[in-house]
Protein backbone atom coordinates (compact mmCIF):
# COMPACT_ATOMS: atom_id res chain seq x y z
CA UNK A 1 0.00 0.00 0.00
CA UNK A 2 1.43 3.45 -1.22
CA UNK A 3 0.55 6.72 0.27
CA UNK A 4 0.40 9.60 -1.44
CA UNK A 5 1.96 12.86 -0.51
CA UNK A 6 0.41 15.87 -1.21
CA UNK A 7 2.37 19.36 -1.28
CA UNK A 8 0.01 22.33 -0.25
CA UNK A 9 1.18 25.30 -2.08
CA UNK A 10 2.00 28.39 0.75
CA UNK A 11 -0.50 30.74 1.17
CA UNK A 12 -0.25 34.39 -0.05
CA UNK A 13 0.81 35.75 3.65
CA UNK A 14 3.04 33.18 4.19
CA UNK A 15 4.42 33.83 0.47
CA UNK A 16 4.54 37.76 1.06
CA UNK A 17 5.88 37.25 4.99
CA UNK A 18 8.82 34.98 3.69
CA UNK A 19 9.65 37.50 0.60
CA UNK A 20 9.02 40.67 2.74
CA UNK A 21 11.54 39.10 5.21
CA UNK A 22 14.19 38.60 1.82
CA UNK A 23 13.67 42.51 1.33
CA UNK A 24 13.80 44.12 4.76
CA UNK A 25 17.12 41.48 5.60
CA UNK A 26 18.50 43.06 2.33
CA UNK A 27 17.36 47.01 3.06
CA UNK A 28 18.88 46.56 6.44
CA UNK A 29 22.54 44.98 5.33
CA UNK A 30 22.69 47.36 2.36
CA UNK A 31 24.93 50.60 2.49
CA UNK A 32 22.68 52.29 0.26
CA UNK A 33 19.69 52.44 2.58
CA UNK A 34 21.75 54.44 5.61
CA UNK A 35 23.53 56.62 3.01
CA UNK A 36 20.31 57.73 1.26
CA UNK A 37 18.46 58.24 5.36
CA UNK A 38 22.16 60.51 5.73
CA UNK A 39 21.31 62.20 2.31
CA UNK A 40 17.89 62.77 3.88
CA UNK A 41 18.95 64.57 6.68
CA UNK A 42 22.01 66.44 5.35
CA UNK A 43 20.24 68.10 2.53
CA UNK A 44 17.31 70.03 4.53
CA UNK A 45 20.15 71.12 6.89
CA UNK A 46 22.15 72.05 4.20
CA UNK A 47 19.37 74.28 2.58
CA UNK A 48 18.72 76.20 5.42
CA UNK A 49 22.31 76.82 6.26
CA UNK A 50 23.32 78.04 3.01
CA UNK A 51 20.68 80.74 2.92
CA UNK A 52 22.33 82.91 5.27
CA UNK A 53 25.50 82.54 4.92
CA UNK A 54 27.81 86.09 4.00
CA UNK A 55 28.06 86.47 0.09
CA UNK A 56 31.48 87.79 -0.93
CA UNK A 57 30.65 91.20 -0.12
CA UNK A 58 30.26 89.77 3.30
CA UNK A 59 25.91 90.58 3.74
CA UNK A 60 23.59 87.71 4.49
CA UNK A 61 21.92 86.21 1.96
CA UNK A 62 18.72 86.66 2.04
CA UNK A 63 16.70 83.60 3.78
CA UNK A 64 15.00 81.18 2.29
CA UNK A 65 12.43 80.89 4.59
CA UNK A 66 11.03 82.85 7.42
CA UNK A 67 10.11 79.54 9.81
CA UNK A 68 11.56 76.52 10.40
CA UNK A 69 8.97 73.93 9.59
CA UNK A 70 8.51 75.95 5.48
CA UNK A 71 11.42 73.47 4.98
CA UNK A 72 9.52 70.49 6.10
CA UNK A 73 6.07 71.41 4.45
CA UNK A 74 5.01 74.75 2.24
CA UNK A 75 2.36 77.12 4.19
CA UNK A 76 -0.06 76.70 1.88
CA UNK A 77 -0.56 74.15 -1.06
CA UNK A 78 1.87 75.13 -4.02
CA UNK A 79 1.23 72.97 -7.53
CA UNK A 80 2.38 75.80 -9.12
CA UNK A 81 6.57 76.14 -8.10
CA UNK A 82 7.19 80.05 -8.01
CA UNK A 83 10.28 80.09 -6.03
CA UNK A 84 13.51 77.48 -4.99
CA UNK A 85 11.71 77.79 -1.32
CA UNK A 86 8.39 76.33 -2.35
CA UNK A 87 9.76 72.96 -4.11
CA UNK A 88 12.52 72.70 -1.09
CA UNK A 89 10.34 70.88 1.40
CA UNK A 90 9.92 67.12 1.93
CA UNK A 91 8.88 66.36 -0.96
CA UNK A 92 12.00 66.67 -2.02
CA UNK A 93 12.74 62.38 -0.34
CA UNK A 94 10.22 61.53 -3.25
CA UNK A 95 12.98 62.31 -5.43
CA UNK A 96 16.21 60.50 -3.34
CA UNK A 97 13.54 58.12 -2.83
CA UNK A 98 12.99 57.28 -6.45
CA UNK A 99 16.81 57.03 -7.28
CA UNK A 100 17.07 54.54 -4.09
CA UNK A 101 14.33 52.15 -5.34
CA UNK A 102 16.08 52.05 -8.87
CA UNK A 103 19.42 51.31 -7.86
CA UNK A 104 17.83 48.68 -4.86
CA UNK A 105 15.52 47.29 -7.69
CA UNK A 106 17.97 46.98 -10.37
CA UNK A 107 20.24 44.89 -8.35
CA UNK A 108 18.04 42.39 -8.54
CA UNK A 109 18.43 42.77 -11.92
CA UNK A 110 21.99 43.05 -12.24
CA UNK A 111 22.78 40.25 -9.59
CA UNK A 112 20.55 37.84 -11.20
CA UNK A 113 18.35 37.69 -8.32
CA UNK A 114 15.18 37.73 -9.89
CA UNK A 115 16.01 35.12 -12.42
CA UNK A 116 16.76 33.00 -9.38
CA UNK A 117 13.66 34.25 -7.34
CA UNK A 118 11.05 33.70 -10.08
CA UNK A 119 12.55 30.30 -11.06
CA UNK A 120 12.63 28.56 -7.24
CA UNK A 121 9.69 31.04 -6.21
CA UNK A 122 7.59 32.81 -6.99
CA UNK A 123 3.91 34.64 -7.70
CA UNK A 124 4.97 38.07 -9.46
CA UNK A 125 2.52 39.57 -7.59
CA UNK A 126 4.41 38.85 -4.37
CA UNK A 127 7.10 40.45 -6.17
CA UNK A 128 6.02 43.77 -6.60
CA UNK A 129 3.90 44.13 -3.15
CA UNK A 130 6.95 43.57 -1.14
CA UNK A 131 9.09 45.46 -2.72
CA UNK A 132 6.40 48.05 -3.04
CA UNK A 133 5.92 48.14 1.05
CA UNK A 134 9.85 47.63 1.39
CA UNK A 135 10.63 50.80 -0.30
CA UNK A 136 7.82 52.75 1.16
CA UNK A 137 9.47 51.58 4.50
CA UNK A 138 12.67 53.56 3.36
CA UNK A 139 10.80 56.70 2.03
CA UNK A 140 8.73 56.27 5.34
CA UNK A 141 12.16 56.59 7.39
CA UNK A 142 13.66 59.00 5.43
CA UNK A 143 10.81 61.33 5.86
CA UNK A 144 11.91 61.34 9.43
CA UNK A 145 15.59 61.71 8.52
CA UNK A 146 15.14 64.78 6.55
CA UNK A 147 12.42 66.06 9.53
CA UNK A 148 15.27 66.14 11.70
CA UNK A 149 17.63 67.53 9.72
CA UNK A 150 15.61 70.32 8.24
CA UNK A 151 14.27 71.43 12.04
CA UNK A 152 17.79 71.14 13.44
CA UNK A 153 18.98 73.42 10.31
CA UNK A 154 16.08 75.76 10.72
CA UNK A 155 16.67 76.22 14.65
CA UNK A 156 20.72 76.23 14.33
CA UNK A 157 20.63 79.60 11.62
CA UNK A 158 17.53 81.25 14.10
CA UNK A 159 14.25 80.48 11.95
CA UNK A 160 10.54 81.34 13.72
CA UNK A 161 9.25 78.17 15.26
CA UNK A 162 5.43 79.45 15.28
CA UNK A 163 3.49 76.56 13.91
CA UNK A 164 -0.15 74.95 13.98
CA UNK A 165 1.81 72.18 15.88
CA UNK A 166 -1.64 69.65 14.40
CA UNK A 167 -1.38 70.52 11.09
CA UNK A 168 2.34 70.23 11.34
CA UNK A 169 2.09 66.43 12.29
CA UNK A 170 -0.81 66.05 9.87
CA UNK A 171 1.24 67.21 6.81
CA UNK A 172 4.36 64.91 7.85
CA UNK A 173 2.07 61.90 8.25
CA UNK A 174 0.66 62.89 5.00
CA UNK A 175 3.68 62.54 3.36
CA UNK A 176 4.87 59.68 5.08
CA UNK A 177 1.73 57.76 4.27
CA UNK A 178 2.56 59.21 0.41
CA UNK A 179 5.18 56.83 0.34
CA UNK A 180 3.56 53.73 -0.14
CA UNK A 181 2.00 55.44 -3.48
CA UNK A 182 5.16 56.63 -4.74
CA UNK A 183 7.01 53.18 -4.02
CA UNK A 184 4.44 51.51 -5.75
CA UNK A 185 5.65 53.72 -9.09
CA UNK A 186 9.02 53.65 -8.75
CA UNK A 187 8.67 49.50 -8.19
CA UNK A 188 6.35 50.08 -12.06
CA UNK A 189 8.93 51.79 -13.46
CA UNK A 190 11.51 49.94 -12.70
CA UNK A 191 10.04 46.94 -13.61
CA UNK A 192 9.15 48.66 -17.06
CA UNK A 193 13.00 49.45 -17.57
CA UNK A 194 14.28 46.58 -16.33
CA UNK A 195 16.51 45.93 -19.08
CA UNK A 196 17.42 49.74 -18.67
CA UNK A 197 19.32 50.94 -15.61
CA UNK A 198 19.91 54.88 -16.67
CA UNK A 199 16.37 54.91 -18.07
CA UNK A 200 15.35 53.89 -14.91
CA UNK A 201 16.71 56.00 -12.43
CA UNK A 202 16.04 59.19 -14.85
CA UNK A 203 12.49 58.06 -14.90
CA UNK A 204 11.75 58.19 -11.17
CA UNK A 205 14.16 61.31 -10.84
CA UNK A 206 11.78 62.98 -13.48
CA UNK A 207 8.20 61.97 -12.09
CA UNK A 208 9.84 62.74 -8.20
CA UNK A 209 9.98 66.31 -9.44
CA UNK A 210 6.31 66.45 -10.03
CA UNK A 211 7.29 68.93 -13.45
CA UNK A 212 4.30 67.06 -15.23
CA UNK A 213 1.89 68.13 -12.32
CA UNK A 214 3.18 71.50 -12.16
CA UNK A 215 2.68 71.54 -15.94
CA UNK A 216 -1.11 71.01 -15.97
CA UNK A 217 -1.60 73.59 -12.92
CA UNK A 218 0.46 76.61 -14.53
CA UNK A 219 -2.13 76.35 -17.66
CA UNK A 220 -5.27 75.20 -15.04
CA UNK A 221 -4.47 78.29 -13.05
CA UNK A 222 -4.50 80.45 -16.47
CA UNK A 223 -7.58 78.73 -17.07
CA UNK A 224 -9.32 79.60 -13.60
CA UNK A 225 -9.82 76.65 -13.06
CA UNK A 226 -9.81 75.03 -9.35
CA UNK A 227 -6.46 73.20 -8.89
CA UNK A 228 -7.63 71.07 -5.83
CA UNK A 229 -8.98 68.18 -8.56
CA UNK A 230 -4.82 67.81 -9.01
CA UNK A 231 -5.06 66.27 -5.12
CA UNK A 232 -6.32 62.68 -6.98
CA UNK A 233 -2.62 62.47 -8.12
CA UNK A 234 0.89 61.35 -6.46
CA UNK A 235 2.28 64.91 -6.47
CA UNK A 236 -0.89 66.67 -6.13
CA UNK A 237 -1.75 65.29 -2.73
CA UNK A 238 1.89 65.28 -1.33
CA UNK A 239 1.85 69.02 -2.19
CA UNK A 240 -1.57 69.06 -0.24
CA UNK A 241 -0.12 68.19 2.80
CA UNK A 242 1.39 71.49 3.85
CA UNK A 243 1.12 73.94 7.37
CA UNK A 244 -2.23 74.40 6.59
CA UNK A 245 -3.54 70.50 6.74
CA UNK A 246 -6.34 68.99 8.60
CA UNK A 247 -8.06 65.24 8.99
CA UNK A 248 -9.92 65.54 5.44
CA UNK A 249 -5.59 66.26 4.16
CA UNK A 250 -4.84 63.42 5.95
CA UNK A 251 -7.48 61.19 4.56
CA UNK A 252 -7.18 62.11 0.65
CA UNK A 253 -3.32 61.29 1.22
CA UNK A 254 -4.23 57.68 2.56
CA UNK A 255 -7.10 57.25 -0.27
CA UNK A 256 -4.76 58.42 -3.09
CA UNK A 257 -1.88 56.79 -2.45
CA UNK A 258 -3.81 53.24 -1.69
CA UNK A 259 -5.15 53.70 -4.96
CA UNK A 260 -2.08 54.42 -6.77
CA UNK A 261 -0.25 51.67 -4.95
CA UNK A 262 -3.32 49.09 -6.12
CA UNK A 263 -3.44 50.29 -9.77
CA UNK A 264 0.63 50.48 -9.97
CA UNK A 265 0.67 46.92 -7.97
CA UNK A 266 -1.68 45.11 -10.72
CA UNK A 267 -0.58 46.57 -13.62
CA UNK A 268 3.23 45.93 -12.97
CA UNK A 269 2.23 42.46 -12.24
CA UNK A 270 0.42 41.70 -15.21
CA UNK A 271 3.69 43.27 -17.35
CA UNK A 272 5.56 40.89 -15.07
CA UNK A 273 3.67 37.79 -16.58
CA UNK A 274 3.79 39.03 -19.74
CA UNK A 275 7.08 39.66 -20.46
CA UNK A 276 10.55 38.13 -20.07
CA UNK A 277 11.52 39.16 -16.67
CA UNK A 278 15.73 38.42 -16.88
Amino acid sequence: MTREIKFESPSFSKRLKGMLGVDFYRLFHTPLFYIFLGIAAIIPAMVSAMTMMPDQNGNTMTPLYSNVWQIIAASEPLYVINSIADYANMNMVFIFGGIMVSIFIGHDYKSGYVKQLFTTHAKKQDYMMSKSIVCAFAMACMCITYFIGGTVGGLLVGYDTAVNAGSLIIAILGKMIMSIGWASLYTFLNVIFRKFFGISIASSFFFGTGILIIGVAAIVENLAIPTAFLNIFLYGSSVNACLTSNVVTLLVCALVSVAWAVFYNVLGTRILYKSDVY
